[in-house]
């Protein structure tokens, strides 16, 4: 017999020591749920706005003859400029709002030895609080120059132009939808040319809403009355971070005169 001990008794105290080693090793690390818990939150908001140059040579879809100047904001998260907006911000839902944005491009031609930057009214982005993501909003039939929407919940109200830009239409669109909720012919739209030092009437007036129930008129230029139309059976379609499919399906839905 061999002194010392046993070959069964050293495996067996091996065996111990490794689960001994890995239950520390689980007691003492942090777990990727604990310390996922901990991630710094994000910070969204809106700065301090400004104005800045702004002309109807710059932006002719977008401006006005007698503008001169835009208000612009910028968008901030986590302390560092992301985008520049112009105009009041809408929210959607708690964690989600709407603004518009505001474009700083690059005007100068090619051999250009100084800078020269223009300002123009951009599309409406969707910013989402709870991480800063922002998304571009595809109206349908939105043109920057008839187009001015009024938000309510998550539906926007316009005049909006077909591809074409002959046709004027009364427009409701929900966010996340395929297709508006409502596109009815107004009737057929020549601009006025631009003139400096004219004002020029809108298309339409701003659309007016009605909670109960659901009604929204719009009132184009030079009508004798508004067109109103009623949405029945509407509910948010809108998918956030974090839903699930079953939350985002909305009912079917219709309008009607």
């Amino acid at each position: 017999m061999s002194r010392g001990y046993p070959r069964k008794n050293m495996r067996i105290n091996l065996r111990v020591a490794i689960r001994l080693k890995v239950l520390s090793l689980l007691l003492f690390s942090p777990s990727p749920l604990v310390a996922g818990s901990h991630a710094k939150p994000h910070t969204i908001g809106l700065g301090t706005g400004k104005r800045v140059a702004y002309t109807i040579t710059s932006d002719p879809a977008g401006a006005t003859p007698d503008e001169k100047t835009l208000h612009v904001r910028p968008l901030i998260v986590d302390d560092k400029v992301k985008e520049w907006t112009t105009g009041e911000a809408h929210d959607i839902t708690d964690r989600s709002f709407v603004v518009r944005r505001a474009l700083r491009l690059n005007d100068a031609l090619p051999g250009d030895k100084a800078e020269h930057w223009i300002w123009q009214r951009g599309p409406w982005i969707l910013i989402d609080r709870s991480n800063g993501h922002v998304t571009a909003l595809r109206l349908p039939d939105y043109d920057p120059a008839v187009s001015q929407v009024v938000w309510f919940r998550d539906y926007a109200a316009y005049c909006g132009l077909n591809s074409g830009g002959h046709q004027l239409y009364a427009v409701v669109a929900q966010l996340a939808a395929h297709r508006p909720i409502l596109a009815k012919k107004i009737g057929p739209w020549t601009p006025a040319p631009p003139s400096p030092g004219a004002s020029s009437a809108p298309a339409c007036g701003a659309a007016t809403w009605q909670r109960d129930p659901l009604r929204v008129s719009f009132n184009p230029s030079g009508a004798a009355e508004p067109m109103n139309f009623t949405l029945v059976g509407l509910s948010a379609v809108l998918v956030e971070d974090g839903d699930t499919d079953d939350n985002s399906r909305g009912s079917e839905n219709s309008a009607s005169n």
